[in-house]
């Protein structure tokens, strides 16, 4: 019974970080939905964030593709592990990458358009 109250304490510490954004950022839910945006946002020119995504598309075609660079079979571990960098790296690209995003667009809402004058 204690493992079972272990592991149910660590899931739902981890569902409440994922809910409320690790160190008050914004929440998972929050980045995921900003992926759209953010993808029109850059293929309309007003975001720069064309070589990350770029990059981004890159790591998720290598995961999900059947042809490795490290076989996984022959290669047994060190073939899984390209992979989990991979991931990694991708997981930790998109957080980083949607939250920069989130900030632009707050600064973006903040400016009234229009033209300055001197």
């Amino acid at each position: 019974m204690g493992k079972t109250l272990k592991r149910s304490a660590a899931f739902s510490a981890l569902a409440r970080a994922l809910a409320t954004g690790a160190r008050g950022g914004p929440s998972l839910g929050a980045r995921l939905a900003a992926l759209p945006r953010m993808i029109r946002a850059t293929a309309r020119g007003e975001y720069d964030g064309g070589l990350r995504l770029a990059l981004m598309t890159a790591a998720t075609a290598y995961i999900v593709s059947p042809v490795d660079l490290l076989p996984e079979i022959p290669l047994a571990v060190f073939g899984l592990a390209d992979d989990a960098v991979m991931i990694t790296w991708l997981a930790g690209s998109v957080l980083a990458e949607t939250e920069r995003f989130l900030e632009w667009e707050a600064r973006r809402r903040s400016v009234i358009p229009g033209r300055a004058t001197l």
